[in-house]
């Protein structure tokens, strides 16, 4: 408690608010990345940052994982090139949309 003591409020604050945001960076950064299992990580990041060997590895997943399709997929089909985009043009033309 004697530690606790001599230190300010202003210090306090401050070292919680880097202590949630170390605790929370592989989250963070899925969510600035925009990866597609956010919430997974979101949710396994609050127990793993107990251990730093599953903290690692949701970092880890954080930046290497998919990214979520903004998009919808015949358009993001459509840039890849691949027949099932084709498939879907000529269906959508041939429909009269």
């Amino acid at each position: 408690m004697e530690i606790l003591s001599g230190i300010s409020p202003l210090k306090g604050i401050l070292f919680v608010f880097f202590f949630l945001l170390v605790w929370f960076l592989p989250a963070m950064l899925a969510f600035f990345l925009n990866r597609k299992h956010f919430r997974k990580i979101l949710t396994a990041n609050i127990p793993a940052g107990l251990s730093w060997v599953a903290w690692f590895a949701l970092l880890v997943w954080a930046i290497s994982g998919k990214v979520r399709n903004k998009k919808g997929g015949k358009e993001l089909a459509a840039q890849k090139g691949s027949k099932v985009g084709e498939t879907l043009d000529k269906n959508t033309a041939s429909s009269g949309h």
